[in-house]
């Protein structure tokens, strides 16, 4: 599934939302980290939280597994001499020492392999430096649609589906953090913080951004289809455009 993104790389550019920037603050706060550290990105995608930090004037190595992912990334950073992307899944990638201030993450550690993902970033990191990871979640506690898109999902016949943030019926982790750094060697001060936030959507909008979503890609095409139309349904009936609350969830963690 980690894999699943690289056939729609541009529309994963164009629909998933970035980070906010008090996140953005808060993580370099945390790692002491500024302008001419070096970071280590897990996961860059297509770079969203990429130009983030090289705008900061960090210097980033983005670790991304898929090469059509890695091409929209360097599209997105060709104004930051500061990035480079390597195409390698982070478990096989080589730390050339502990050179880096900070490992960081958006959208993407919970697909890394937790017994090599901690002991690489650690053999990444300076003593004192920090671990990063980052996610956007729809807050569907206060989301005005959360009934009638919940009602499309339970038509499906994986409405009760584990691991999809955007199924408002679905059993999801509330902290996808805290268990795993627990039981991480060469870390320590783990915390989490969250930041809320929202984006408006039109309908098309909103369709496109679960076309980005791994859940949805592996569904068989008539499944799709069908789930897709009953949102689409459900928001036009709401005049065709809502507005979508967020929170994002930031894990932090300090070698130690």
């Amino acid at each position: 599934r980690r894999l699943s993104f690289g056939g729609v790389a541009d529309l994963y550019d164009q629909s998933r939302p970035s980070y906010p920037e008090a996140l953005v603050d808060g993580v370099l706060e945390y790692a002491g980290a500024g302008e001419s550290d070096r970071a280590v990105e897990v996961g860059a995608g297509t770079g969203k939280a990429t130009v983030l930090f090289a705008a900061r004037g960090l210097s980033v190595l983005g670790i991304e597994p898929s090469a059509e992912m890695a091409a929209v990334a360097r599209r997105n950073c060709t104004e930051y001499d500061n990035v480079t992307i390597e195409e390698v899944e982070f478990e096989r990638w080589h730390p050339p020492g502990r050179e880096f201030r900070l490992v960081f993450s958006g959208q993407a550690w919970h697909w890394v392999s937790p017994e090599a993902g901690y002991a690489v970033a650690r053999a990444a990191l300076d003593d004192g430096g920090a671990l990063a990871a980052f996610w956007n979640r729809p807050d569907w506690s206060a989301c005005d649609l959360r009934e009638e898109i919940g009602e499309a999902y339970r038509r499906s016949d994986r409405a009760g589906d584990s691991g999809d943030p955007m199924n408002p019926v679905a059993r999801f982790e509330d902290d996808p953090w805290s268990e795993g750094i627990a039981r991480a060697s060469g870390f320590g001060g783990a915390e989490v913080r969250s930041y809320r936030w929202h984006s408006d959507y039109t309908t098309a909008e909103y369709l496109a951004l679960l076309g980005t979503h791994s859940a949805c890609l592996i569904r068989d095409t008539g499944d799709r289809e069908r789930l897709l139309a009953d949102v689409a349904a459900a928001i036009d009936d709401r005049g065709g455009s809502f507005r979508m609350p967020y929170v994002t969830l930031l894990g932090l963690a300090r070698a130690s």
